[in-house]
């Protein structure tokens, strides 16, 4: 069975063929770094880290870069608001989001290319592209002339003026037409800026990814993936510059497009107040549950945000925890990647049917028996393996907080001791006292045959 991805380029579901099995190449467009990242952002490193661990599965060569946007007005903006060199703004945010996604279980990708680090190779770029007669310099700008290149709009499916109708375009007066888009502009003295050919300046954000894309990953890739949101300008400006640097040949082969996240069913947005950091979000949900509420949804679709869904991930984690915690004396030996989950991955990326199988194979391991029980619990780890899910020791899943933050367990076991010893002087009023002092802790205890177990109550 094949992996199929929906490409936005052709419309349609097709069968993945790379050009080289022997290096698949995968390209996400990473953050800009001017503050922490909201949690629509989050989404497609996520996804796409999923659709990552799918790929090495059967192509263990998979190149996959993911950028960081270290050059932009908006960084400059946000390094003389808070008086900072704008280094110091990019570093800590770019560290940041690395921090941030790692604790979703994000795996770091083969290549992180920084724009500042790829100046020569823009100014490459842009010299092949003035050469050919795709782009012209004005007033110390450097712009990309849209009517040279008639393939414009094919990714977006809207032609040109449609295209120029529905964005913010600066209309300057040195433009031949007002839908050039700028790849290189001038810096003043307290801009970020670089010596090239049309003096001092910088790059254009669509510009960068083109040449880092191709100074790691080659003048053609297999996939190119990111928000929605990208499609235009973003993408279709990429694709119109990489195309024509590279006399004419396919930039990307497959364009993939995660769906935007919604906060109760309106757009999040700064104006609106519904602007959600996931590094605030890490400081009161646990981390899995995040990525498990991101997953829910299917990729290509909205996806809702609320507080009932993140409730219900952390309630989902603890059964399928809590049957791993049941089965903590089994040996499953190696994890093994269930038929179910990983088909219905191959289905572009259908992770609402992979977490349904899962569900279906916790249960399956809560009623088995005997020496099934071995190849159940192996088959439930292999699966939450390729989602990215239930690697935590089940043990360390209860007794953290909404946050992840350590609980002193041996405060809590002396605690569970005294109640034992209450109970076994049958001083009732005592042992239910530690149980209310236990419940205003935040932690819920469970007594069984096996003994007293406890965890902490999560949000």
């Amino acid at each position: 069975m094949p992996i199929s991805l929906y490409n936005t380029m052709s419309r349609r579901t097709e069968a993945f063929t790379p050009l080289d099995p022997e290096r698949v190449t995968m390209y996400l467009c990473g953050p800009t770094v001017y503050n922490y990242i909201h949690i629509g952002n989050a989404r497609p490193a996520v996804v796409f880290d999923v659709l990552a661990r799918l790929l090495r599965r059967h192509y263990p060569k998979l190149v996959f870069a993911r950028n960081i946007t270290d050059v932009d007005d908006k960084i400059n903006a946000a390094a003389a608001a808070a008086g900072l060199p704008i280094a110091q703004i990019t570093e800590r945010y770019a560290e940041a989001y690395r921090e941030d996604i790692a604790r979703l279980g994000v795996a770091p990708p083969d290549i992180e290319p920084h724009a500042t680090a790829h100046i020569p190779q823009i100014v490459a770029m842009i010299e092949r592209l003035i050469a050919g007669g795709y782009a012209y310099e004005a007033q110390g700008h450097v712009l990309f002339h849209v009517e040279s290149f008639p393939e414009y709009g094919t990714l977006s499916g809207r032609d040109p003026d449609e295209l120029l109708a529905g964005a913010r375009v600066e209309v300057a007066p040195y433009k031949k037409s007002p839908g050039d888009f700028v790849l290189w502009k001038p810096s003043d003295a307290t801009q970020p800026g670089w010596d090239s050919p049309w003096g001092r300046g910088r790059p254009g954000w669509h510009i960068e990814c083109s040449a880092m894309s191709e100074a790691h990953l080659g003048e053609t890739i297999d996939i190119h993936a990111g928000g929605v949101d990208l499609t235009f300008p973003h993408h279709e400006n990429e694709i119109a510059q990489s195309v024509c640097a590279h006399g004419g040949k396919v930039f990307a082969r497959y364009w993939l497009h995660n769906g935007m996240l919604t906060f109760d069913g309106r757009k999040m947005s700064k104006s609106l107040g519904n602007v959600l950091q996931l590094h605030e979000l890490l400081r009161k949900h646990p981390a899995e549950a995040l990525r498990l509420m991101l997953l829910r949804g299917h990729y290509r679709q909205p996806l809702d945000w609320s507080d009932a869904a993140m409730t219900q991930a952390v309630r989902t984690l603890d059964g399928w925890y809590g049957v791993l915690r049941d089965m903590a004396d089994v040996d499953a030996g190696e994890p093994v990647i269930p038929e179910a989950v990983e088909a219905a991955l191959f289905d572009d990326l259908n992770t609402p049917q992979a977490l349904a199988e899962l569900s279906h194979l916790a249960d399956a391991a809560r009623r088995s028996t005997g020496d099934a029980r071995g190849p159940a619990k192996a088959a439930l780890l292999g699966g939450g393996a390729l989602l990215g899910l239930l690697q935590q020791d089940p043990e360390a899943w209860f007794r953290q907080g909404n946050a992840g933050e350590t609980i002193d367990a041996d405060a809590i076991e002396a605690l569970l001791e005294e109640r034992r010893a209450a109970r076994a002087a049958k001083d009732f009023a005592r042992s239910d006292a530690i149980r209310d002092q236990l419940k205003e802790l935040g932690i819920a205890i469970e007594d069984s045959a096996q003994g007293t177990r406890w965890s902490v109550v999560k949000a």
